[in-house]
């Protein structure tokens, strides 16, 4: 038996925010798509956690609402441990749509507030 969407949706921070990178491989599918990265594959999400993680060392998310239908997540979420000016005045928000197949995330769509560096 496989997790339902909400669990799938909650292991992926929570993975993120223990750097539990070696989870990446049992939540996404092989064949994940990440529409903003235009990226493809967990070893995709892998590096770019990692990229984020030694960029930000104290960053963690915060699941502000967690909406479900079918195989579909939504989520809003906030980014903390960020140094000054990596958001406004608030910390950055993300909002990220997840489609879950086989009890794994197949795609990913999102919108993120966060300031990076160098823009």
């Amino acid at each position: 038996m496989t997790d339902g969407p909400r669990v799938i949706g909650q292991r992926i921070y929570t993975a993120f925010n223990t750097r539990d990178l070696a989870a990446v491989e049992t939540i996404f599918a092989a064949d994940f798509v990440s529409h903003p990265l235009g990226t493809t594959g967990p070893d995709a999400v892998t590096r770019s956690w990692s990229k984020m993680i030694a960029t930000y060392p104290d960053i963690h998310v915060v699941v502000e609402d967690m909406l479900v239908d079918r195989d579909r997540v939504a989520v809003r979420s906030t980014l903390h441990g960020l140094p000054a000016g990596a958001g406004d005045q608030h910390a950055p928000t993300m909002m990220e749509i997840f489609r879950v197949q086989g009890g794994r995330i197949a795609e990913l769509w999102g919108l993120s507030s966060l300031t990076r560096p160098g823009r």
